[in-house]
């Protein structure tokens, strides 16, 4: 664990020894005539206001671009955007569910963009507001990835408390697909009462399809003193479909079998059994500096007689500068078939400090 938090300043640290106070946006009579010559982004804003430079990624409603006349990359939102024009290859997502590489070309209309599907060779005229996600097909390992480090302490003199709350989380987006990984771990001991701990992984993999639909496939992990689970491993396959996506929010269903390898404390030999799983997942993020994420999955067996399982988590963000931010966070796992002499149910709720690589 102090390797992945001394990793995790090391990023931040490189991140902000490259900040300057530079100004990033710059009236049209005052663009630089060699960053004309060395760029191939322009953002022209509500404003008037034009941002050249080279655009790293559009995602949940923020624009981010590199420019040449300033170390730091800068952010804005996408609704604040007029015209857009590139000549680049991007990966270009719409809220239809279209998904293709395309390049972007600015309108005669305000607030929209042509888009040139470089592999159909058409030409189509779109509105700003139906692009949900821009991404350029060359861009290198690091500029794909994102990551994100949370903690939390508690300690207390009554009953000599120490717990520590570890949150660790990575992502990656290809061109037709993204992955992520996760680490939670609570760890808590006090004074007279059994120690506590609780450790979820996560490793999830989901292939875009047309139409906004899309394959999840993962393989989760969770290890529990509450509900006596030593380890329990669940292995998901499924097909799912975004019911809505756009730069305000995404609402995600999906549904498929799950196959579930537990082994409970004290008990020498493993449950297994197969499962259907049901899950939702529902992510609003134009909400200013906070951003809040629901997921609920619901296990009914294939194979133990009317035992039912449900996992869900609640995730509210506050951003902060720098790339820092506040986590507040609930997680319910309910289990209406547990190991005789277990809990049911488990909760956790967390508030947790954190910094991103964005």
């Amino acid at each position: 664990m102090n390797k992945i938090s001394l990793l995790f300043f090391i990023l931040f640290f490189l991140k902000i020894s490259a900040q300057t106070p530079d100004s990033l946006a710059l009236k049209n009579n005052q663009i630089p005539k060699a960053v004309y010559e060395h760029t191939t982004d322009t953002l022209v804003l509500k404003n008037d206001d034009v941002i050249i430079g080279e655009i790293k990624i559009m995602n949940k409603g923020v624009l981010q671009i590199e420019t040449d006349y300033s170390k730091d990359d800068f952010k804005l939102e996408w609704k604040e955007l007029k015209y857009i024009s590139s000549k680049k290859v991007h990966i270009i997502s719409l809220n239809s569910g279209v998904l293709l590489n395309g390049i972007l070309s600015k309108s005669k209309t305000p607030n929209k963009c042509q888009i040139t599907n470089v592999d159909s060779k058409t030409k189509f005229e779109v509105k700003l507001s139906e692009i949900v996600y821009i991404k350029p097909v060359n861009d290198s390992f690091w500029d794909r990835l994102d990551a994100s480090f949370d903690a939390g302490i508690k300690l207390t003199k009554a009953q000599n408390l120490q717990q520590l709350t570890v949150n660790v989380n990575l992502g990656y987006t290809a061109k037709r697909w993204y992955g992520t990984a996760t680490y939670k771990q609570i760890q808590s001991v006090q004074d007279d009462s059994d120690p506590i701990r609780r450790i979820d992984t996560d490793l999830s993999y989901i292939h875009l399809l047309p139409r906004d639909y899309f394959i999840p496939l993962s393989i989760t992990t969770l290890s529990n003193t509450e509900q006596d689970i030593d380890l329990r491993i669940i292995s998901k396959a499924g097909y799912g479909k975004y019911l809505m996506h756009s730069n305000k929010k995404y609402w995600g269903v999906a549904a498929g079998l799950s196959f579930n390898h537990e082994r409970y404390i004290d008990t020498n030999e493993p449950n297994k059994s197969l499962e259907l799983f049901l899950g939702t997942d529902l992510n609003l993020y134009d909400i200013g500096d906070f951003s809040i994420q629901s997921k609920v999955t619901v296990f009914p067996s294939l194979t133990e007689n009317k035992r039912v399982r449900t996992d869900f988590n609640l995730d509210t963000k506050y951003d902060l500068p720098l790339d820092f931010f506040i986590k507040l966070s609930f997680v319910y796992n309910y289990d209406n078939k547990p190991k005789e002499g277990a809990a049911k149910d488990d909760y956790v709720f967390q508030t947790t400090f954190g910094w991103k690589l964005d």
